[in-house]
């Protein structure tokens, strides 16, 4: 197989609890399952639990799993904190100062390792991470391609569409968008699919539905990520 440029993705959600880190290990899974080296990154995560002599991420531990190369943990999860609320009250509050030029630092370390990177964001596209900046700016200084997680429920069109809107004034492309069910009971669930693709200037990569088991395997299923632009053709097969 010929060798492939470095590139990396942006995984965005419209709200917390969305779904991000589900599309972000079915994209891992995916990749490796067409031979590409990838990698996935959670550069701050909130909500940690003291397990084998350290604390972990549940998050964290899933793009571990997910991913086909192995980097150092100080490089995939540079900001760690134990209470699961907004971090940069969480970074606060354990005297941590979250600094998007060493989160950049570590991006570059992760890319050297891997073919793809795939950078899962903390809450929604514009969460505070210190007193200066958001997740929105960290976006934009890894000026990345973003992928958006939807998650369908009631209100979830307002949610998306001001997201994107964030996503453009930033300069940052939009490459695709996955819908992910969160509300299986939500009505009219067609026409709110049908309401956001033609309001999102993205292509829809796929919906995935609530899953009885919410594997990377499972997830992947259900989304066609051939159509991202941000990747030469061909590197996805027709799994999907």
């Amino acid at each position: 197989m010929p060798p492939r440029p470095s590139a990396s993705w942006f995984i965005a959600g419209t709200d917390t609890d969305i779904g991000k880190t589900l599309i972000a290990t079915a994209l891992l899974h995916a990749l490796a399952a067409n031979g590409v080296r990838a990698a996935g990154m959670k550069p701050v995560a909130s909500g940690a639990q003291w397990r084998d002599d350290a604390w972990h991420n549940d998050d964290v531990g899933r793009l571990c799993a997910a991913s086909s190369v192995s980097v150092p943990s100080a490089w995939m999860n540079p900001y760690l904190m134990r209470e699961a609320t907004a971090p940069h009250l969480a970074a606060a509050a354990e005297g941590k100062y979250i600094d998007i030029a060493h989160i950049l630092h570590c991006h570059a370390q992760v890319s050297a390792m891997a073919d793809v990177v795939v950078v899962e964001g903390v809450g929604g596209f514009a969460v505070p991470l210190n007193d200066e900046v958001d997740t929105a700016d960290l976006a934009q200084a890894l000026a990345l391609p973003v992928i958006l997680v939807v998650g369908l429920r009631l209100g979830c069109i307002n949610h998306a569409v001001l997201t994107a809107q964030a996503i453009a004034a930033r300069g940052l492309p939009l490459a695709g968008w996955v819908a992910n069910v969160i509300d299986a009971d939500l009505a009219h669930m067609d026409g709110t699919l049908h309401t956001l693709a033609t309001r999102l200037p993205a292509p829809l990569l796929g919906c995935v539905p609530r899953l009885s088991v919410p594997t990377a395997a499972a997830a992947a299923a259900h989304i066609d990520f051939s159509s991202l632009a941000a990747w030469p053709a061909g590197v996805f097969s027709p799994l999907f």
